[in-house]
């Protein structure tokens, strides 16, 4: 994947939630099996990384007590 200069465009977590989608693109395409299920592992962990994202840029982030 080719980086793109900063100054993005789009969020990271739209990004992120496009690369989902594409990864679970292809593993619809893909018969089953290791190939396939990598795929949406990845696309999972995709997922997780946008909820993260999401839950540290939120205003509201409080330090664990």
């Amino acid at each position: 994947m080719a980086r793109r200069p900063s100054g993005h465009s789009s969020t990271l977590e739209f990004r992120l939630a496009q690369e989902a989608i594409n990864l679970r693109t292809q593993a619809k395409e893909m018969p089953l099996g290791v190939r396939r299920n990598e795929l949406l592992r990845k696309a999972r962990q995709i997922d997780v990384a946008g909820e993260v994202n999401k839950w540290l840029t939120s205003p509201g982030l409080q330090a664990p007590s």
